[in-house]
């Protein structure tokens, strides 16, 4: 224990002060997570159920971007190590115009899918629910690549604070929206589910503007504009984008895929288990964000290695993010069991929700080691740009192994949502021991 403590204290230490503020900005999330839960689930179980399907779709979309906006990270990570800062200036501003064109064919895609909703199977009573919040959030898509492009600038440059503290002013605006637009206060209409949509779009806006006139304006980033103003357009390097983003956002894609196509079974189910499975959804985000919190700051540290060539600090920051997810595992997990019998209540007043969200936590619990295993290695493997293989490894654990399980224990077996949600441990276990093994197979030579 103390060699390993040797060996890996400056990587702990580091990856804790570059993960930390990008950890507390995914608390953030979370806790807006849970008060948009709280706030609708509270309103109706109707619009909770509605939010649980619409939320799911988009999030199908998010993530995947999130993931294209990561191919940023290693490039901007690999010229700040090597203290090229006006290449990598210049190369904010082609994962702008790249995000964007990636916001035009989402929307694209998901206003087909809008016109095809009532096709999915989804309760008919939800339905007029569903139309006005999906439409709110389309268009908000736009400005959740835009802040992706620059969150992943200023991580990749192991300035993770100032997207921390936007993220929370954001979150801060949308709570107050949520409570004001869903409630009706203040004079305005009592808008549901429709007003928390609203506050959502107004939130993005607002944090794309701050993010845009603190990194094009402030004076913390005079050295990188000379490359974003005066070095214009690259295409090789809008190429290196694509080449990067596309296949990292199809991995977390096809992950959150698996998370989304499980929902439209859930609805096979009937609302009930729509709601619940929605309250359960907001619970495992708590985790998934922690973790990936710390797995960015996996992926920027291994960048920097990487640009470097010091490939044996590559490896042992990777492992060393490893050691540090573990016991964040603990830690939540210790906690989410603690309270997890009254986690049903806080969300509804509906005993039928209550108890079937108490069903859950067997299956969510089993999966976190899992999650937290693809997630530090998914990020080692960016940090390299060893991406392409990560595509084919999410196919396999999530199209091959997960969804065929949930669809077998839920309706084959007839077990239900719980069986649903047996299809996460196989998923993210499988995905996880294969990144593993690509990752130690690419840096295996190195101690």
């Amino acid at each position: 224990m103390a060699k390993l403590i040797q060996t890996y204290a400056s990587h702990y230490k580091a990856l804790v002060t570059l993960g930390l503020p990008i950890v507390i900005g995914q608390l953030g999330v979370i806790i807006l997570g849970f008060a948009d839960t709280l706030m609708i689930g509270h309103h109706s179980t109707e619009e909770l159920g509605a939010a649980s399907f619409v939320n799911n779709m988009f999030n199908l979309c998010i993530i995947f971007s999130t993931g294209f906006s990561y191919g940023l990270t290693p490039i901007v990570g690999s010229y700040y190590g090597n203290r090229r800062l006006s290449e990598a200036g210049q190369a904010l501003r082609c994962s702008l115009l790249a995000n964007t064109v990636v916001a035009l064919i989402l929307t694209s895609i998901m206003t087909v899918l809008y016109f095809n909703v009532e096709r999915m199977g989804q309760p008919e009573e939800l339905i007029p629910l569903i139309k006005p919040y999906y439409l709110v959030l389309l268009a908000s898509l736009l400005f959740v690549l835009l802040f992706n492009g620059f969150k992943q600038f200023t991580d990749g440059i192991t300035d993770t604070r100032t997207a921390m503290w936007i993220l929370l002013g954001g979150n801060v605006l949308n709570i107050i929206g949520n409570y004001i637009l869903i409630n009706g206060k203040l004079g305005l209409p009592e808008l549901g589910l429709l007003g928390a949509g609203l506050s959502t779009l107004l939130s993005r806006i607002v944090m794309v503007a701050v993010f845009a006139w603190v990194v094009l304006c402030g004076r913390k980033f005079a050295r990188y504009r000379v490359g974003f103003f005066r070095r214009g357009w690259s295409r090789p390097l809008f190429r290196r984008l694509n080449a990067l983003g596309w296949p990292v956002g199809l991995q977390m894609g096809m992950e959150t895929a698996s998370f989304s196509l499980s929902t439209i079974m859930v609805g096979w189910l009937g609302t009930i288990a729509l709601a619940s499975h929605q309250i359960m959804l907001t619970i495992s985000q708590f985790t998934f964000m922690m973790f990936y919190g710390m797995g960015a700051a996996v992926a920027v540290r291994v960048s920097n290695f990487h640009g470097q060539g010091d490939w044996v600090n590559v490896r042992r920051s990777a492992y060393a993010g490893f050691h540090l997810i573990l016991l964040m595992e603990v830690v939540l997990l210790s906690i989410v069991f603690a309270v997890r019998g009254h986690i049903g209540g806080w969300f509804t007043d509906n005993a039928e929700v209550v108890t079937m969200v108490s069903a859950l936590f067997f299956p969510f619990l089993i999966y976190q080691f899992g999650d937290g295993l693809q997630i530090n290695f998914a990020n080692a493997l960016r940090g390299i740009s060893d991406v392409k293989p990560m595509m084919f490894i999410a196919f396999i654990a999530y199209f091959i192994i997960s969804l065929p399980v949930g669809y077998l224990c839920g309706f084959v077996l007839e077990w239900g949502v719980v069986g649903v949600w047996m299809a996460f441990p196989f998923g993210l276990t499988s995905a996880g021991l294969m990144l593993w093994w690509r990752f130690r197979r690419q840096t295996s030579h190195f101690s």
